[in-house]
């Protein structure tokens, strides 16, 4: 489950405008729109917002849930730092 404003927060965090957002997940700009746009969580195509996670998940974002374990709790956004290829 994630809501529009993680989606804007994520995008921010990676300093992408929508439509490379759309480019990276391989979706149209108004499906982007319409998913920042929700109120709430995303609803609509699952496929087309399982594409859009994967895409922010591979450049870095990990998308925190409801009740998974987070400094703050609640719904959040959080860059990954990348692993160093000495570990």
């Amino acid at each position: 489950m994630v809501t529009g404003s993680q989606l804007r927060a994520a995008r921010a965090l990676l300093n992408l405008d929508r439509s490379s957002l759309a480019e990276l997940a391989g979706l149209s700009l108004p499906t982007i729109q319409r998913m920042e746009s929700a109120e709430g969580i995303v609803g609509g195509n699952v496929e087309s917002l399982m594409r859009v996670i994967e895409a922010l998940k591979s450049a870095g974002i990990e998308l925190i849930g409801e009740d998974q374990v987070s400094q703050g709790g609640g719904r959040g956004v959080r860059l990954i730092s990348p692993q160093s290829s000495d570990q």
